[in-house]
């Protein structure tokens, strides 16, 4: 029998369930969903009638783009995550079956020794789940992630150090700083260059190829965005095209004055700071395959 030591790092090793940056977050929402349910009540349980509603929507909203039906999408990981050996089922179901799941009631839930280990050690349960998120998400969708699943952000980030400092890949600041200097401080989307005493205020830089999925701090895998543009294009609802022009998804809904200027960038070439390179055809790929929603606006 595995120690809860062991079973949390099979949990862990979730992340590692990438395969040429690939995403495929749904056993990691649905460990975080558990996760939620296991600090709120005490108990991970989650009974199917839940999850194929709970995380059928985190799935759509924080997957990439699938022709899956909710329920389907939602049974990969509900009945899958058995195999990792964290993950229990109160009967048995085939991989993947829906039809099933429906039959008659099924709870899911952590495996004992696992679901002791995180009970007793609140610190445990935080990190595991910061870490998980970490993993799978940039920072601009960490927190949404978190309150969705329900789990406050701010009690994940007092959790212990999930990996012992300069184990993991780190982040560089000279990136970032070199991509808005580029970028002339300004939103490659809207335009906005709002600063205070000289410093740009609400511009960041932004990933094209997520960090955490091997995308490089290079001058080509970057784009200045305003914040709110940052969070609409690592949400998928504004993209890319291989050439440089951008992208509105047909997901993208809007009725305000406001909202709907997204709309009208639709089209639009990028237009860097001379000598600043457009985000390079892979990267972009990558953002249009693994995070851009579903179809472009027509036009």
């Amino acid at each position: 029998m595995p120690t809860g030591d062991a079973l949390v790092d099979r949990l862990l090793s979730l992340r590692q369930h990438q395969s040429d940056g690939r995403r495929s977050p749904h056993k990691p929402l649905l460990v975080l969903l558990a996760l939620g349910r296991l600090a709120e009540s005490g108990s991970s349980a989650l009974e199917w009638s839940v999850a194929e509603d709970r995380l059928a929507s985190l799935i759509a909203e924080f997957g990439p783009s699938s022709k899956t039906g909710r329920a389907q999408s939602a049974a990969y990981p509900f009945t899958r995550l058995r195999s990792d050996g964290v993950w229990r089922l109160s009967r048995d179901v085939p991989m993947d079956a829906v039809a099933p799941l429906a039959e008659a009631p099924v709870t899911g839930g952590f495996v004992p020794g696992l679901e002791d280990a995180l009970r007793r050690d609140p610190d445990l349960l935080r990190s595991v789940a910061r870490e998980l998120v970490d993993s799978q998400f940039p920072e601009t969708l960490a927190q949404d992630v978190l309150l969705a699943v329900g789990l406050d952000p701010q009690w994940v980030a007092g959790g212990l150090a999930a990996e012992p400092p300069g184990e993991a890949r780190q982040r560089s600041a000279a990136w970032r700083e070199s991509i808005l200097r580029a970028w002339d401080a300004r939103c490659a989307f809207c335009g906005f260059d709002g600063a205070i005493a000289g410093a740009p205020v609400g511009i960041e830089a932004a990933h094209v190829r997520w960090f955490n999925f091997d995308g490089p701090d290079a001058p080509d895998n970057g784009l200045a965005l305003c914040a709110l543009d940052h969070k609409l294009f690592d949400r998928g609802a504004v993209g890319l095209t291989p050439d440089g022009r951008i992208e509105v998804s047909q997901a993208f809904r809007a009725a305000g004055p406001a909202g709907r200027a997204v709309y009208a960038r639709h089209g639009l070439r990028l237009d860097p700071r001379p000598g600043t390179a457009l985000p390079a055809e892979p990267y972009v790929d990558w953002h249009r395959s693994e995070v851009f929603k579903g179809e472009p606006l027509a036009g």
